[in-house]
C-alpha cells in the first residue's frame, strides 16, 4: 500500500476525490426526501434494477429506492436493529434481508439511514425485473402507504433473447398504464420532450462509466470493479442519472480515472493506493454491507483487485453495449427493463461471466452467494461449474448476506479467500488453469 499522510486519521477510510462526491451526491438525495412536506414533491417507491428514473425526472418525482435504503442502513450498522423488528413482526430468517430491513425501518418511524424521517411514497412502481421477492416487498409497502401501485411487468429472458414482441408489450404498457398513472399522480401531462432530455443526459454518463469500468483491462488496474464499482454506481442507479449531476459526476470520474492510468497507480482502497497488483479476479454476486470494509480489507491484503463484477451490471449492462436512446423514448425504457442483469437467463449469466474472465485476463473468478438473495443466489453452483469449464481458470465460494450482520462470519470467509488465491497462485505457478 502507499504510505499515507501523516495528517490522515489512521482509522478513517481514504477516498478519491469521486468517492468523497459520491458521498456528497447521496447526501443530498436524502435531503430532498426529507424536505418532500415542505417541497410537496410527489414521490415514487420503485426498485434499481429496470428503474424508470428519466420518465419519473420528467414529471418531476422523486425516487424512492427500498434497497438503496437497506443497503445504506447496513453500511450505517443499523440493518440488525430493523432486521430484529422485522422478524418480531413475524418475518421469517429465510425472507430478503433488505425486505425485513426496510420492514424494520417503517416500523420504527421511517428513520432513514442519515437519520432524516423519510416521505411517504404517493405511489409504488414495480418494473419487475427478475426477482420475484420485489413483488411480495411492494405488498407489504402497499399495506403501508394505502397508495396505488402500478406493475410495469417486464417479460423473462427465458430463451436468452428479447424478442419484439416482448418490447411491444412493454411499451404498450408505459403508454397505457405507466404514463397515464404517473399523469393522474401529479396532475401534469406528458412531455417527451423532457424526458429526451434526460435519456440524453444518460446516454452521455453511461459512456463516462462504460470507460470507466473497462479501465480495468489495464495493468495494474487503477480501480476495483466491485469494492470501488460500488461509489462507481451509485449516482447511476440512484437519482442521478438523466440528470447534469450525473454527468458531471460520471466526466469527473473518468478524468481521475486516465489519470490513475497515466500515472501507472493501482485502485485506490480505505488504507491507500494498492501498489502491488497479485490476483486478478471476476467476482459474482452482490457484497455485503454490514461489513462491507473487513470483507474488502480480505481481497487487497492479498494484492486481489476485482476487475469485473455483476454486482456493478444490475442496474444496467452497458459495457454490453446499451445506452438510452433519446430518438426512441419509450422503446429505450424497455430495452432497459428486459436487459437488466436480474433478468438473464442462467446460460446469458454464464456467457457473460466467461467473457469477462477472458476480456479482463482475470486469473479466476469467485462467487458471493448471498443466502437471502434468491436472485443470484440460485444456480450459482451450476455457474460455477460452467465458467470452470469454458475458461479453464479455477473458482471460488464465499457465502454471506446483504445486511444481516449474523450470516457475515468474517473468519470464515477470510479463510477460504486465501485458500483459494493459494490455489489459483499454485496453479498459476505450475502453468495449470483449471
Amino acid at each position: 500500500m502507499a504510505p499515507r499522510r501523516p495528517d490522515v486519521d489512521p482509522t478513517a477510510a481514504v477516498k478519491d476525490r469521486s468517492m468523497q462526491r459520491q458521498k456528497e451526491l447521496i447526501a443530498s438525495y436524502y435531503d430532498r426526501l426529507a424536505a418532500v412536506p415542505e417541497t410537496g414533491e410527489k414521490t415514487v417507491a420503485t426498485f434499481v434494477p429496470g428503474n424508470l428514473t428519466e420518465l419519473l425526472l420528467s414529471f418531476d418525482i422523486v425516487p424512492i429506492l427500498p434497497e438503496i435504503n437497506a443497503l445504506q442502513s447496513g453500511m450505517r450498522q443499523k440493518s440488525a436493529g430493523y432486521i430484529n423488528e422485522a422478524e418480531r413482526m413475524g418475518h421469517s430468517e429465510d425472507v430478503c434481508t433488505y425486505v425485513k430491513c426496510d420492514v424494520g425501518m417503517l416500523a420504527g418511524g421511517n428513520i432513514g439511514p442519515t437519520g432524516k424521517i423519510l416521505p411517504a411514497a404517493d405511489m409504488l412502481l414495480l418494473s419487475y425485473t427478475g426477482c420475484f421477492t420485489f413483488m411480495k416487498w411492494f405488498e407489504l409497502l402497499r399495506e403501508e402507504y394505502k397508495c396505488p401501485t402500478v406493475f410495469l411487468q417486464t417479460p423473462y429472458q427465458a430463451r436468452g433473447e428479447v424478442t419484439p414482441e416482448m418490447r411491444q408489450y412493454m411499451i404498450e404498457q408505459l403508454k397505457k398504464v405507466v404514463i397515464p398513472s404517473l399523469e393522474q399522480l401529479t396532475g401534469k401531462k406528458f412531455d417527451i420532450d423532457r424526458l429526451r432530455e434526460a435519456l440524453t443526459l444518460s446516454a452521455r454518463a453511461e459512456d463516462d462509466l462504460v470507460a470507466v469500468l473497462e479501465s480495468a483491462k489495464h495493468r495494474p488496474s487503477p480501480i476495483d470493479s466491485y469494492f470501488g464499482g460500488v461509489y462507481y454506481i451509485g449516482p447511476i442507479f440512484t437519482a442521478f442519472r438523466g440528470t447534469q449531476e450525473g454527468c458531471d459526476y460520471y466526466a469527473m470520474l473518468r478524468k481521475e480515472v486516465e489519470q490513475r492510468i497515466a500515472d501507472g497507480r493501482g485502485p485506490t482502497t480505505p488504507e491507500g493506493d494498492l501498489e502491488d497488483e497479485r490476483f486478478r479476479l471476476v467476482v459474482e454476486g452482490p457484497p455485503n454491507w454490514t461489513n462491507f470494509r473487513e470483507f474488502w480489507k480480505m481481497f487487497y491484503d492479498e494484492g486481489a483487485v476485482v476487475v469485473a463484477s455483476t454486482y456493478t451490471k444490475v442496474g444496467g449492462l452497458y459495457d454490453r453495449g446499451f445506452r438510452h436512446d433519446p430518438s426512441d423514448p419509450l422503446g429505450t425504457l424497455a430495452d432497459y427493463c428486459l436487459g437488466c442483469y436480474t433478468n438473464l437467463s442462467l446460460p446469458k449469466r454464464v456467457e457473460l461471466l466467461s467473457d469477462y474472465v477472458n476480456e479482463y485476463e482475470a486469473d479466476g473468478f469467485l462467487i458471493n452467494s448471498v443466502k437471502s438473495c434468491a436472485s443470484f443466489s440460485a444456480g450459482q453452483l451450476l455457474i460455477l461449474r460452467e465458467v470452470e469449464e469454458r475458461t479453464g481458470r479455477a473458482g471460488g465460494f464465499i457465502e454471506s448476506d446483504l445486511v444481516d450482520p449474523r450470516y457475515f462470519s468474517g473468519a470464515n470467509i477470510k479463510n477460504r479467500i486465501e485458500s483459494y488465491l493459494q490455489m489459483v497462485d499454485q496453479k498459476r505457478s505450475a502453468g495449470v488453469t483449471s
